[in-house]
């Protein structure tokens, strides 16, 4: 027992929702808490979906793990298909020096091994299929090659067919990944190939050998009378199945158990005893062998009973959590809505970890090694309260700093394809290993966040194309739709009242000269001078714009008998200040054409405008006579 300080371990896995995995993790969680051991799980679900871009995203959770906080790892990397990333993963716990257990694995040396022999197991049941059965023809249905356990079985398959003189057809191999789907795969591709029905299946493990069962019985063939099925595990699934699987039975959950006091051992200095467990193989009905192994047939239908319950109960909350994240618009709104949902998790703490640029725009990066380096967590659940963290640094992995021992947290990844968003921190509770529907329920949460992100975005590029839609912005001021568009709504509350409004007509004298001899960048910056200017003389409750070119336009609906020169004598004082400050070889001026009216339901905004901009005419049409005449003189 462990009466010291608080050990903290980081187990690395792969695919919780196996039973292989599940046997053992029970087995470490037992062990942690009833030696008060915290133990932290860094899982994906890598190799499900058949995606690479998807598959970077998933493992980037084996990024997170900071191993200065931890005294000892297991690594479960037999569940990890991706062989850089298990290169990595033990690189990582290489470099930190902590102890670290492994599963049947014997090519590291500076981890221990946990092993089971399996070879003398696989030849067992092969050995049995062809001795006692009479298979001559076998099909194979293996692991990845990447993965020892994998290679070891196919050897002892290899080894056994030789021993018997029985040829093996590389075309009645299929090479899985250890998952369920497998098994179905494999038959698929079987019954495409046109090959004549083996004697046998023999398979790498039971999750492959149960779909594949179910497979040859969609195609009609009756296991085993047609044909023999064998698995590798001795799972729950495959003991109660119909017909029960042959099978090789491992103590998974004694491997767990063992890899934990391995660790206290090496942590306290003490040099642990190795001993490879045994495994022992079950020959009953799939290979036509009479010996049953299930289990207490009540026991068995209560059992099963629970799980279809509770998975009924958790795609009934996955559905309507989904349908909940379909509606929001916001991220307050979804994050209350996962809330909601994480306190039906039965867990003692939920926390959402995003990162802290998670709603900024991104590009796909593949380079994984600072992605948690800032972390925000809007979302921090316990039974007691709700609280968000701002910030914190993705080295502390938890929002808020864990107290105690004897706690199991579940780390699960939080992305995008390969983009990641963050993670998930789920502590003490049975959801990520007990639910079939963890890994649906992480997808969900992950596609809602982007949807969120996205959606964000999409209404900030709205806005700014409805702002560029009627806004000037060259000059900050309205454009001729943002003018209509204002203008027009004010005009027609100022028709209904019968008020007295004036527009006033603005157009640039001398543009072309300025253009013609300073440059384009020079009349560009002399019409937004001017603009300044008329931005100036548009008192409060009137609308200036930049109606075309070097046209403006101020509409007034506080206007009096006095107010065109008023405006007048406020420009063009405001335009020669505004020529004395910039000091340019030319001058800026300006013709203004102002239309004084009481407006009625006889009156449009349009017939206000042509208005304003014949008088705005007569006045520049004055000026170039007078100009024109003091030219004469001259």
């Amino acid at each position: 027992m462990n009466l010291g300080r608080v050990i903290n371990i980081a187990v690395f896995v792969a695919g919780l929702d196996e039973e292989y995995q599940n046997n053992i993790i029970v087995g470490i969680n037992e062990f942690s808490r009833r030696n008060n051991i915290n133990v932290s799980y860094f899982a994906a679900f890598g190799g499900m979906i058949d995606s690479e871009h998807f598959d970077i995203g998933e493992y980037s959770i084996y990024h997170l793990a900071n191993l200065k906080k931890f005294d000892g790892a297991v690594l479960m990397t037999n569940t990890i298909n991706d062989n850089g990333m298990k290169e990595l993963i033990s690189r990582k716990i290489k470099d930190s020096g902590i102890p670290a257990v492994v599963f049947d694995c014997d090519e590291i040396s500076e981890f221990y091994n946990i092993s089971i022999n399996n070879t003398k197991a696989m030849r067992d049941i092969v050995r049995h299929v062809i001795t006692e059965h009479g298979a001559k023809v076998i099909n194979y249905i293996s692991g990845p090659m990447s993965n020892p356990e994998a290679v070891e079985r196919l050897t002892a398959f290899r080894d056994v067919m030789a021993e018997n003189g029985l040829e093996v057809e590389e075309e009645r191999i299929y090479y899985g990944e250890f998952r369920s789907f497998d098994g179905h795969d494999a038959i698929e591709e079987y019954m495409k190939s046109g090959l004549p029905l083996p004697d046998a299946f023999i398979c790498a493990n039971d999750a492959m050998a149960l779909t594949a069962v179910s497979t040859l019985e969609k195609y009609g063939f009756c296991i085993p009378l047609d044909v023999i099925v064998t698995g590798f595990d001795n799972t729950y699934s495959a003991r109660n199945n119909c017909p029960a699987l042959t099978s090789v039975r491992r103590p998974l959950k004694e491997m767990g158990q063992m890899a934990c006091s391995v660790i206290l051992d090496l942590i306290n200095g003490r040099k642990p005893v190795h001993k490879e467990l045994e495994a022992s193989c079950v020959f009953t009905e799939s290979c036509g062998c009479q010996g049953s192994v299930n289990d207490n047939f009540g026991e068995f239908r209560k059992e099963s009973y629970r799980k279809i319950d509770g998975l009924n109960s958790h795609i009934r909350k996955l559905n309507t959590l989904s349908a909940r994240l379909a509606e929001t618009e916001s991220a307050d709104e979804y994050f209350d809505v996962v809330r909601a949902f994480a306190e039906e998790l039965e867990c003692e703490k939920f926390s959402l970890c995003l990162s802290a640029d998670w709603q900024d725009s991104f590009k796909m990066e593949k380079d994984s090694g600072v992605m948690f380096e800032s972390m925000t967590a809007p979302l921090v659940w316990t039974k007691e309260k709700c609280e968000s963290v701002e910030y914190f640094s993705g080295e502390d992995m938890f929002p808020v700093l864990q107290y105690g021992s004897g706690n199991i947290n579940y780390f699960l990844p939080l992305h995008f394809r390969e983009k990641v968003l963050g993670y998930y921190i789920i502590t003490n509770g049975d959801f990520p290993i007990n639910s079939l529907l963890c890994h649906t329920f992480s997808m969900n949460v992950s596609n809602s966040i982007e949807n969120i992100r996205k959606l964000a975005h999409i209404n900030s590029a709205m806005e700014e194309l409805n702002r560029i839609y009627v806004i000037d912005t060259m000059c900050d001021i309205y454009n001729r739709n943002g003018f209509i568009k204002f203008a027009d709504e004010i005009f027609r509350d100022c028709v209904a009242n019968k008020k007295t409004v004036m527009l006033t007509f603005i157009d640039m004298d001398g543009l072309k000269r300025i253009n013609d001899n300073y440059g384009h960048d020079e009349g560009d910056f002399a019409i937004q001078k001017l603009a300044d200017v008329i931005k100036d003389c548009c008192k409060q409750g009137s609308i200036c714009a930049r109606f075309g070119g070097d046209e403006f336009v101020i509409f007034d609906t506080n206007a009096n008998a006095d107010s065109p020169e008023l405006l007048a004598k406020k420009f063009n004082a405001k335009i020669e200040s505004k020529n004395d400050i910039i000091r340019k070889p030319y001058r800026i001026s300006a013709s203004l054409g102002s239309y004084l009216t009481q407006v009625d339901e006889t009156y449009t905004l349009y017939r206000i405008i042509k208005t304003a901009d014949e008088l705005m005419y007569e006045v520049k049409k004055n000026k170039r006579n007078s100009r024109t005449g003091s030219e004469r003189k001259n």
